[in-house]
């Protein structure tokens, strides 16, 4: 994840790294930084989150497109697709909402985990 985030050029790098930061700092020690088709991803009880940089914005990828009609409302004016969310290259997504998206998607992992 550092030799993807070294090459990103700013500001999406600066970005991309608070990103970082604000999902590092939710999620079980256990959670492993992978790289998985091409982008960084945190793996805990199977793919957790992922995201990287375009050409015209940075993208967060919850990995389970229900999560993106669950915080619908606080997503507006964001761009979203079925399971992408898009940002600008100088502004992360805001940190409570960023943690939000990634505890619910613990708890979805969690949850698959146990059956």
């Amino acid at each position: 994840m550092d030799a993807y985030l070294a090459a990103v050029p700013e500001p999406a790098r600066s970005t991309l790294e608070k990103v970082r930061a604000v999902i590092r700092s939710v999620v079980p020690p256990e959670t492993i930084e992978t790289i998985s088709y091409g982008m960084p991803t945190f793996k805990y009880k199977g793919s957790l989150v992922c995201f990287g940089a375009f050409s015209n914005h940075c993208s967060f990828f919850p990995m389970n497109a229900s999560l993106i009609e669950r915080f619908r409302d606080e997503l507006k004016g964001y761009q979203t697709a079925k399971g992408t969310i898009r940002f600008p290259l100088d502004k992360p997504l805001p940190a409570a909402l960023l943690k939000k998206m990634v505890k619910a998607r613990i708890a979805d992992n969690e949850r698959k985990k146990k059956r």
